[in-house]
């Protein structure tokens, strides 16, 4: 491993570490790296058992492109769109070259709907959350242009308002939303996908489990709409 490798995953690990040990703080920090999502069965990138820092010893990084595309089909839900983007992050922190393919492949997609005059929701979305996950995992600096001027979140708003209204995107932008941007977009954001969780659901089970990333500590959807308010579409 090279040095910017050790470099780049050294200040991720070392960064996710300290957030899971002083998880109050936690929003401060890398949100979109540090917190696996609760997704069930659903297939995703392979992984060990180890946690948020726990990628399979043996995957082939070589692979990543193709196998995280392959992941992303447009039947696939929102949160677990959201936990395969997460592990790519982790792996691509390993390699510059396999990182920008992967953000280049999603952008390649995003754009070709786009000119075939077929916005295509989710792959804005993918694309989106790829850049603000890189960011938060070190990676924008060596990308340069190609991620650290790149408005990550404003993609993610872009894909709601192409898809209409979707709870899991909504939950998705409020965790992308930067510490320095507003609170009262976070609570928006969170307020729209309160509206449409039903107990149980992933949607709601990730809600409860993330909701401390953002500034709201509670165990229950009740306890989160109390502190928000209620929640409006």
């Amino acid at each position: 491993m090279d040095r910017w490798k050790l470099i780049t995953l050294g200040i991720a690990l070392v960064i996710c570490a300290t957030l899971m040990v002083f998880a109050p703080a936690a929003h401060a920090g890398q949100r979109l790296l540090c917190w696996p999502y609760q997704i069930d069965d659903a297939k995703s990138l392979p992984w060990g058992s180890g946690g948020w820092r726990a990628p399979a010893h043996d995957y082939d990084l070589r692979r990543l492109a193709d196998d995280t595309l392959a992941l992303l089909g447009p039947d696939v839900p929102v949160i677990v769109r959201m936990e395969t983007l997460r592990r790519a992050a982790v792996y691509a922190t390993k390699d510059r070259q396999i990182a920008a393919n992967l953000l280049g492949r999603l952008e390649a997609r995003m754009h070709h709907a786009e000119a075939a005059g077929k916005p295509d929701a989710m792959a804005i979305f993918d694309a989106g959350y790829l850049i603000e996950t890189y960011k938060q995992a070190g990676l924008a600096g060596a990308l340069g242009s190609a991620t650290g001027t790149r408005d990550g979140y404003a993609m993610i708003r872009k894909a709601i308002g192409v898809r209409g209204h979707d709870p899991e995107m909504e939950f998705a932008a409020a965790l992308a939303l930067a510490d320095s941007r507003s609170q009262d977009a976070r609570t928006a954001h969170l307020r729209k996908a309160l509206a449409s969780a039903e107990p149980g659901s992933r949607l709601a089970r990730n809600l409860i489990t993330h909701c401390h990333l953002v500034g709201v500590h509670a165990n229950t959807l009740a306890e989160m709409r109390s502190q928000l308010g209620s929640p409006k579409i």
